[in-house]
Formats: structure tokens, C-alpha cells, sequence
């Protein structure tokens, strides 16, 4: 069950955090994998040697997704070394946290930039292969505070809730071809992103949680894997949260 052989994914953002723990759960279940990055060679080299060691199929691919007319060309030179595209993960994305009175419109625009430009754009640019394949799977990573917000993290959260919107209506569009497109708003995980955190804090937020702790990066790929799966394919246009219960 939930088994992707051969399928051919990209994982935007695929060499840390999430976005690893992701090509390293599709690897497997059978998908071959591109995993994408646009700093860290190194770390994407290791995720994509890390799966053919265990006897898996993985590529890199460096591209930065806000850039849209690299992410065409990436996209159409997997497409046309593979034959197509099967499964998207939009999972690239950056985080600037500022009060709403210390933004600066940089920061939003490097937001917005990667996080939903980037996203959409390469749901556009993978969509192509897949509605001519007439079998696809988007899946684009958002965040527990698209839905319930957060102090300090106004922009963020914002970028974030603009997936959910998207989401849904590519969901519309890409239906009759057979793809589906659907979120995923993970809590707090034990990523980079949340490696600054003090224990005090850590401590803290785990008693808001009815779980009792943060998640980790696997708890997130699973429920991609499943969104990317033959048994998933009557789900479309939904968020899917695990978040330990923090939002409801």
C-alpha cells in the first residue's frame, strides 16, 4: 500500500529538513527522485547517494524555484530524460520572522518570491507532463499558521495561507486530467528552521500540543507519500494536517 514505483518525483527544497525526509520516504516506495536545491550541493548529493546505497533511484537537479524560467527549463529536461513527471512536492521555502511593524518590503518580496511564486510555478511548469500523462500528484508543503497564525510571522504565515488558495483551484483545473493537487501544514518539526529554539521554548510549545511534542520530519513525509499515492487518488483540493493536534 501507498507504493510509487515507478514514478518519477521532484522535491523542491530536497536536500534538509522536510523536503530529505521526503525523497528518502518516496525513494522507498519505489518513485525515483530529483532531488532539488539551489545552496548546498553537498547535502543534495549525500540525500540522492544516501537512496542509490540503499538501493534506490535518485538525481539532483539545482534550480532555484523563483525563478520561473529555470524552473521551466528543470522541469522540461526531467520530463523529457524520464518521459514525464509523476509527483511533485513544493516543498522549497524560506522564512523571514518580523513583527508586522519591522517588516520591510524585501523581506515580504523574498517571501512571496519563493515561497508562492515558486510554488505555483512549478506546479505550472510539472503540470504540463502530468495532464499529458493524464496521471499527476502536487503536493505543496504550507505551515500550521496559515491556518491559525502567529505573531511575528505575519509575511510567513501569509505565503503560506496563499498555498492553501492555490492549491484548491489548480485542484479544479488539473481534475479532469486525472491530478490531483493538495496541501500539507505540518506543526512544529524538528527542522533547521526550528534548531534555533531554546529547550525552554521547545518545553513551552510542547504543552500546546495535545500530543506532547514536536514532530519530526518523517511524520511529514508519510503523509506526502500518501498524497502521492494510486490510493489517494480521490483526494484532491484538501489540507492535510499533522500537527500533533495543535490546530483543530
Amino acid at each position: 500500500m501507498f507504493r510509487v514505483d515507478g514514478r518519477i518525483a521532484l522535491v523542491t527544497g530536497g536536500s534538509r529538513g522536510i523536503g530529505r525526509a521526503c525523497c528518502e520516504a518516496l525513494a522507498e516506495q519505489g518513485a525515483t527522485v530529483v532531488v532539488n536545491y539551489v545552496h548546498g550541493e553537498n547535502a543534495a548529493r549525500e540525500v540522492a547517494e544516501g537512496i542509490v546505497a540503499r538501493g534506490g533511484s535518485a538525481e539532483v537537479a539545482k534550480f532555484d524555484v523563483a525563478d520561473s524560467n529555470a524552473v521551466d527549463a528543470a522541469i522540461e529536461d526531467i520530463s523529457k530524460r524520464h518521459g514525464k513527471l509523476d509527483i511533485l512536492v513544493a516543498n522549497a521555502g524560506i522564512s523571514v520572522d518580523s513583527l508586522l511593524l519591522r517588516l520591510k518590503d524585501d523581506d515580504l518580496e523574498k517571501l512571496w518570491a519563493t515561497n508562492v511564486r515558486g510554488a505555483i510555478a512549478c506546479a505550472r511548469a510539472g503540470g504540463r507532463s502530468m495532464m499529458r500523462k493524464r496521471w499527476g500528484r502536487i503536493v505543496f508543503m504550507s505551515s500550521v499558521v496559515a491556518e491559525m497564525g502567529n505573531a511575528g510571522q505575519t509575511a510567513y504565515a501569509a505565503t503560506k495561507a496563499a498555498l492553501l488558495g492555490a492549491a484548491k483551484s489548480i485542484a479544479r483545473e488539473y481534475a479532469s486530467r486525472n491530478v490531483t493537487v493538495n496541501a500539507v501544514t505540518p506543526g512544529y518539526i524538528d527542522t533547521d528552521m526550528t534548531a534555533t529554539m531554546s529547550q525552554a521554548q521547545k518545553e513551552q510549545l510542547a504543552t500546546i500540543i495535545p500530543l506532547g511534542r514536536t514532530g519530526v520530519a518523517r511524520d511529514i513525509a508519510a503523509a506526502c507519500v500518501y498524497l502521492a499515492s494510486e490510493e489517494a487518488g480521490y483526494v484532491t483540493g484538501q489540507v492535510l494536517r499533522v500537527n500533533g493536534g495543535m490546530y483543530i
